[in-house]
């Protein structure tokens, strides 16, 4: 009888036993799954979100871009985000690989091209005007600024707009301007250079040799400046200017007319810019005719790519830009790049764009 009850309890502890690792196993097959549903679902979310597309750089182009994206994302159903830096700040995200594509009103330097280890494509994608922005508040006349007016204005030589004109208030000049690496400080100084002669130095973050009023980074916090305080001056964009009701000089040009940053003067200073074979040009810096303070824009995107998909939608995205896109420019005031330009970056977008070897 003894002999029959420990057989028996050895069973029962071979069965207890038994249970036991069954039980461990189905916990690990839970946890296997969860674990797998987790990380599938973890690799979707950033599968989605690898569709995202985003964008940094200059505010010269910012309202061109961000109509880009809303009509972009309405036509196709893919998204890009662009955010306002300054060319400066794109440029050197791009260079980190921080961004999937820049933005640019600047072509940059060849040592900022040496340390873009995946290569450079800069996309035109328009060109635009920089608008001479000023709050005097009760005049209605309108405000000219001669040449020599101009540079002395942005050297401090002027200080007072009595001096422009002596039926203007006897009032301060202050002068607000963009501060770090701007594209929209380049326009103006290397036009001034150019009208001087070379006194005034052409710079991304200009050396202006007077104490100016306040500075910022981007146009809208240049345009909320001139809003609020009187007797300030400025430059931004000319979208942004007449989206925020700003007063706007009229500016002389070589022929020695006096013209506002309008779409068709615009045209007629940027109707004979030559491009280089990368789509850059050097040659816009004091047009025959026209409104004399314009620039085109680019978008660096880069040459290679680990992922294919990456590639496949910048090439989307840039195609768009360059076919339905230019349709959006002159409503808002820029120029369409040429057509047998656009046609070369379209050709250069897709055949020279790559899959990076491992």
């Amino acid at each position: 009888m003894a002999y029959v009850a420990t057989i028996f309890n050895r069973y029962q502890t071979l069965l207890n036993q038994t249970q036991m690792k069954i039980k461990a196993i189905d916990n690990w097959q839970k946890k296997l799954t969860a674990t797998l549903t987790i990380t599938t679902i973890s690799l979707t979310t950033n599968a989605a979100w690898a569709q995202l597309l985003r964008g940094a750089g200059d505010s010269f182009a910012e309202p061109l871009y961000q109509r880009y994206s809303k009509e972009y994302e309405q036509q196709t159903g893919e998204k890009f985000k662009y955010s306002i830096i300054g060319s400066g700040g794109g440029i050197r995200l791009f260079v980190n690989k921080s961004i999937d594509f820049g933005g640019s009103s600047l072509i940059p330097t060849p040592i900022e091209k040496n340390q873009m280890e995946d290569g450079l494509l800069m996309v035109p994608t328009g060109g635009g005007a920089l608008a001479i922005v000023y709050n005097l508040p009760g005049v209605k006349r309108e405000v000219r600024l001669s040449r020599e007016q101009l540079v002395k204005v942005f050297t401090g030589k002027i200080t007072n707009w009595q001096q422009i004109n002596s039926s203007l208030p006897n009032q301060k000049i202050q002068v607000v301007v963009c501060s770090g690496n701007c594209a929209t400080s380049f326009i103006l100084t290397k036009y001034l250079n150019k009208i001087t002669g070379g006194k005034v130095l052409a710079s991304r973050n200009p050396d202006w040799g007077f104490n100016v009023f306040s500075a910022f980074p981007t146009d809208s916090g240049i345009a909320g400046e001139i809003s609020r305080v009187d007797g300030t001056i400025g430059y931004v964009q000319s979208n942004f200017a007449l989206a925020n009701n700003l007063s706007i000089a009229s500016i002389e040009n070589q022929k020695g007319r006096y013209v506002q940053p309008t779409l068709a003067e615009t045209k007629k200073a940027l109707a004979n810019v030559k491009f280089n074979d990368d789509f850059t040009t050097e040659d816009i810096k004091d047009p025959e005719d026209g409104y004399p303070l314009v620039s085109l824009t680019w978008l660096l995107v880069y040459r290679r790519y680990l992922n294919p998909d990456m590639l496949k939608a910048i090439q989307n995205l840039l195609n768009w830009i360059l076919i339905k896109g230019q349709t959006f420019n002159e409503q808002l005031e820029y120029t369409k790049v040429p057509e047998d330009v656009a046609k070369k970056a379209i050709e250069a977008v897709n055949n020279e764009l790559k899959i990076r070897p491992y």
